[in-house]
């Protein structure tokens, strides 16, 4: 029987979080600041009270009443008066919602977590199943494709206005023409939509194939007696869902696992960075299961059989970076139960807010449509089957909502499309999502990741402060100088420890305390930051191919070229290269001992004793080591200045300095020292030892037990290292605050780097306050650190995840609105849930358009979550633009893609949607003329070839031709983000533009029709003709009355147009007269008509520019 692993569950991280906070409140000491959890925060479980004092969402409450509790409740009681406004407008969208989730809910009930048993090397044996192991980010499948698609298509009023009109065609009473009159526009609109929903769709199933048929090789049983080394490998495809197998050996260094995997390497450690998951470059260290280590054989039983439980240091994750080498797993979970697929959300289908609104005017057209239809048969008397009559006046005037509308528009968004892509100034944008470019132009809030999308997260190591003395990268050669010059203190050192292996410690720390050289400080200081860190050096092997890969150890190459380094943070890793830099180089490290070479080629071992690691509580880390040649001891710590400040020895100089370099956007870092005894360290050494082993109170046990240490410490030095932004990430974001866009930072880093990348990129400006949300885990808390919150007045917030959970628990309404005042918000220590939940909060309180920008795979969710997404191809991936409705390669090209394309995409597409309409206004109002005149008859004025031709080849190429038009050249748009402004308001396109154009074409029809009948003179054909060809004229006049800045697509568009109608007559001799149409009667009679319906129009505009002109003509005179 083989051996048997039983995988328990890990424990919550909520849980575990609430525990450490509840020890850090306690664990903070006497005084008024650790008394604050406990003794204000009692009212946790007090709901009455907190409910009958809400949070105050007014300054008066503060001039009433000191306490923090008396707050006025007008947040809530709008809330409550807006509740029957709400339960009339949307009780039937709320029944239907909570039945479609309900059913969901019992369709898709989610399986139940328990303890999982993998047998190693008898898959049989395994008696659960397991999802297939593969991605798909498809929309639908192949039963799916066409009902989803027409369901996306005819939940728009539009179409399903259309679709009811045209198969009434089919019934012989109400047939008032063609049949392809109405079914060709319609058709043609659905084939359009069809073939683009199946290319995207195709494309999203390359992309999953591409990902699926990852080949990895897989260790199986040759013989029942063979161990895991001599297993026969095979190359299996990640698609295959043979999870249960042996062991796994995944690519090798920089492949992403595309597996859960539990590390099973002789080497019994390695590095994964999790960057695609939660947004974290650093490394983190993951250990293999220690039973692992001593298997006798694989498919052997094992006496006594071997039961070990899994904890989260034994997980490798799916979609993570192994550092280096080969790691060989056992599969636990594999497809959806991966964490990388759970972080990730459904795919929804964006619609834009220009599409909405073009929705609503279209159910207004319907309003007026149906109203007409009633007055006509009103008119009419009621006289015979007046519901007929009714029907058949619906149809009549079912041009006023014009089906070319949905063609024009979406032919509209792929030329967009097509001009991001082409344009030069942006390289390599790509558009995915071809259906709402016009979002770009309505902005409100954009939500971005840090790393990787502001910051290129490469650490630089800028400064170094001595206290005295402080040396920047143009001075770091003075420190190479200094290295180079054996230090006299180290000199007598080493001369002494010929002669005793083991010096007197207690002369050394009773000795009278002489001021240092710098030279002397400077060896110190480098030697603090080359030894206090968690970084290991990583030499590629030269052999590995076969059984050479058991000895590749002895061909390493441990040259300076082929070295690298591996650590937790990037920071750890810059402050490493820098001290390499300078002459002081880290070449070994394992558990027990670190080595060092110095600039004469010396090499310094030092034997790690203990090592504390760094917390985000604890804010600092340290390591206690042992000098190899001198038998000394040294405790070296590094961290926060807010950590370190109260650690170190009085001085005047560190909180000064921290400032500065904070104000540069550098990330600082205390270093310290102080030197032990052989004593000192065994009676610490001891205590240490006895407080691991507690069973209660350890961690506050262990914790105190290392602040006795923490006391006087030596201060050595200040370090700054600069996390590089990306190209133009400062002049960008202020481009987009000026455009009155409000930016979010959402990002999976801690606290503190986060707000000084705030700083550093100018998100938040060196004028403004932040207010940093205190860590709260019940409602008390939350309830007391809201109403502190509120008393402040143009701050940015800087939360942390686990706060805002807490938050939007209880007060989700009031949070919102209080951190949509801030200029700037940033949220650290998010899960990519977290990110989307953010997105959908703004969407629902404000319902303003989100805009999400990242670029690793922790960020699909948010990007998929807001109105648009962004992707940027970076360093941890292409997951995030793939998923992304627009890609761009750099940061800085946002700015253009928002203040040119996305303007000017909104601005034709408003302009384009209202002249659609007023082309199906114009003609339905010189129908009701036609009919009113003829004694409200339900006849068509224009039959057949007549209405397809208005709509197609004698009218669309002009009004297409919008889409060139632009108010500001795009450099105007660049240097003058205020345009971007009016966009959000939404005043291109609303009820009182569309009232403007339904005006002009009520006046437009009636001029015509009119005309036409009063100066015809013999037959009524040529009411037809004159009537007809006015009805082209104008429209062709009234789009060149439209245009702001002409292009020569746009003319040719007119001529051709003009063209095409004219040649056409000569075919028309069904409906004109050619005689007729030949002669000057008939042209004077035309130039008239169409004179007199637009060269008012002309002389209204002329006025309006010269008595109220728009805000970009001031800036292009």
């Amino acid at each position: 029987m083989a051996d048997q692993i039983p995988l328990y569950p890990v424990r919550s991280a909520a849980a575990a979080a609430h525990r450490k906070r509840a020890a850090y409140y306690s664990a903070a000491g006497p005084g008024s600041g650790a008394e604050w959890p406990s003794s204000r925060y009692q009212l946790e479980d007090e709901s009455a009270h907190l409910d009958e004092m809400p949070l105050m969402m007014s300054e008066e409450g503060f001039e009433n009443d000191e306490s923090d509790y008396h707050t006025l409740p007008r947040a809530r009681t709008a809330r409550r008066r807006r509740g029957l406004e709400r339960f009339v407008c949307g009780g039937w969208k709320l029944l239907c919602t909570s039945c479609c989730d309900w059913l969901v809910n019992i369709c898709q009930r989610k399986r139940e977590l328990k303890a999982r048993t993998v047998w190693l090397g008898c898959p049989e044996k395994c008696e659960e199943k397991h999802p297939r192991n593969s991605i798909k980010n498809q929309k639908y499948n192949i039963f799916t494709f066409i009902p989803g698609v027409l369901y996306e298509q005819f939940k728009f009023f539009l179409n399903l206005y259309f679709l009811v009109v045209s198969c009434s065609q089919f019934v012989p009473a109400l047939k008032i023409g063609y049949l392809y009159t109405y079914w060709a526009p319609l058709g043609f609109v659905l084939a359009v939509t069809i073939m683009r929903e199946a290319i995207d769709e195709f494309r999203r199933f390359q992309r999953d194939k591409e990902v699926n048929s990852q080949l990895y090789s897989k260790l199986t049983v040759r013989e029942s007696k063979n161990s895991i080394g001599h297993g026969i490998s095979e190359d299996v495809r990640k698609s295959s869902g043979l999870f249960y197998c042996g062991p796994l050996a995944p690519r090798g260094s920089g492949g992403s696992q595309s597996w859960q995997k539990r590390p099973l390497h002789s080497a019994s450690s390695c590095f994964i960075r999790t960057d695609q998951l939660d947004g974290e470059t650093d490394w983190k260290l993951k250990v293999a299961v220690s039973c692992t280590q001593r298997l006798p054989a694989l498919g052997e039983d094992s006496d006594p059989p071997i039961h070990e439980s899994l904890s989260i240091e034994n997980t490798l994750w799916a979609n993570t970076i192994v550092a280096s080498g080969t790691v060989i797993g056992v599969v636990i979970y594999t497809g959806k139960e991966t964490r990388s697929v759970m972080n990730t959300s459904n795919p929804k289908n964006k619609v834009g807010l220009l599409d909405l609104e073009l929705n609503q005017l279209t159910k207004a057209l319907f309003v007026a449509l149906v109203a007409l239809s009633v007055v006509m048969v009103t008119l009419q008397g009621f006289v015979g089957p007046w519901y007929r009559s009714l029907f058949r006046f619906l149809l009549l005037f079912s041009y006023i909502i014009p089906i070319s509308l949905r063609v024009n528009l979406d032919m509209g968004k792929a030329a967009y499309g097509w001009m991001i892509m082409k344009d030069e100034s942006i390289p390599g944008t790509v558009v995915r999502t071809s259906t709402i470019p016009e979002e770009l132009g309505r902005l409100v809030y954009l939500l971005t990741d840090k790393t990787g999308t502001l910051t290129q997260n490469e650490m630089v190591f800028k400064r170094l402060h001595l206290g005295t003395v402080s040396y920047g990268a143009d001075t770091m050669d003075e420190i190479q100088g200094h290295l180079r010059n054996p230090c006299p203190q180290m000199q007598s050192q080493a001369g002494g420890n010929n002669a005793s292996s083991t010096p007197p410690r207690k002369a050394q720390s009773s000795a009278p305390k002489v001021r240092k050289s710098v030279s002397s400080r400077v060896h110190e200081a480098v030697k603090a930051i080359a030894l206090c860190h968690n970084v290991s050096p990583v030499y590629e092997s030269r052999a590995g191919v076969g059984g050479e890969a058991e000895y590749a150890e002895a061909d390493q190459d441990f040259s300076d070229g082929n070295r690298t380094y591996q650590a937790a943070s990037p920071d750890e890793v810059a402050l490493v290269q820098w001290t390499e830099s300078v002459g002081l180089t880290l070449v070994s490290r394992d558990l027990g001992s670190v080595q060092l070479r110095t600039p004469s080629g010396q090499i310094q071992t030092y034997c790690i004793l203990q090592m504390f690691p760094f917390t985000s509580e604890s804010k600092r880390m340290g390591v206690i080591v042992r000098d190899e040649s001198t038998a000394e001891i040294t405790f070296y710590m590094k961290g926060a200045d807010v950590a370190m400040s109260s650690i170190v020895q009085y001085n005047d100089w560190l909180e000064e300095e921290c400032g500065n370099m904070a104000r540069e956007g550098l990330r600082t870092l205390v270093v310290a020292k102080r030197a032990l005894t052989e004593e000192q360290y065994q009676d610490f050494e001891s205590r240490y030892s006895q407080a691991k082993l507690s069973i209660h109170d350890r961690a506050l046990k262990v914790a105190a037990v290392v602040e006795s240490l923490e006391r006087q410490m030596e201060l050595l030095c200040l370090t700054g290292v600069e996390d590089r932004l990306q190209a133009d990430v400062r002049p960008t974001l202020e481009l987009l605050r000026n455009a009155g866009i409000k930016i979010w930072m959402l990002t999976g880093d801690k606290l503190e780097t986060a707000t000084c990348i705030a700083k550093s990129s100018h998100l938040v400006s060196r004028t403004q306050d932040i207010h940093i949300f205190r860590p709260v885990t019940n409602r008390g808390e939350a309830h007391l650190e809201l109403n502190a919150f509120r008393r402040k007045h143009d701050c940015a917030l800087v939360i942390s995840g686990d706060s805002l959970e807490v938050c939007l628990k209880y007060y989700e309404h009031e949070l919102a609105e209080l951190a949509c005042q801030c200029p700037a918000v940033v949220c650290c220590r998010c899960s990519p849930t977290q990110k989307a939940r953010i997105a959908k909060l703004l969407q629902h309180h404000t319902g303003k358009r989100t805009c999400a920008v990242g670029d690793g795979g922790n960020d699909v969710s948010m990007i998929q979550a807001a109105d648009c997404g962004i992707g940027i191809e970076g360093k941890e991936g292409r997951q995030a633009s793939l998923a992304a409705d627009f890609s761009v390669t750099q940061f800085r090209h946002i700015g253009r893609l928002l203040m040119v394309h996305g303007r000017s995409s909104y601005k034709r597409s408003a302009a384009l949607g209202q002249f659609v309409m007023h082309r199906g206004l114009i003609i339905s109002t010189m129908q009701a003329v036609f009919s009113s005149v003829f004694y409200f008859a339900s006849v068509p004025l224009y039959q057949g070839f007549l209405m397809v031709g208005y709509a197609t080849i004698y009218t669309m190429f002009p009004v297409f031709s919008l889409v060139l038009d632009q108010d500001v050249k795009p450099e105007t748009a660049m240097l003058y983000p205020e345009l971007y402004k009016d966009l959000t308001k939404g005043r291109s396109l609303s009820f009182k533009t569309f009232l403007v154009w339904v005006l002009i074409s009520i006046y437009q029809g009636g001029i015509l029709m009119y005309g036409a009948l009063l100066l015809f003179e013999s037959e009524f054909v040529h009411v037809l003709a004159i009537s007809f060809t006015a009805l082209i004229l104008t429209e062709l006049l009234m789009v060149a009355l439209t245009i702001r800045t002409w292009h020569w697509l746009m003319a040719v568009a007119e001529v051709l147009s003009l063209g095409c109608y004219v040649a056409s007559l000569a075919f028309l001799n069904e409906y004109f007269d050619v005689a007729f149409i030949t002669t000057v009667t008939f042209v004077w009679k035309v130039s008239a008509i169409t004179m007199v319906s637009c060269l008012p129009l002309y002389v209204l505009k002329y006025l309006k520019r010269k008595l109220s002109p728009p805000s970009y003509t001031k800036l292009t005179s």
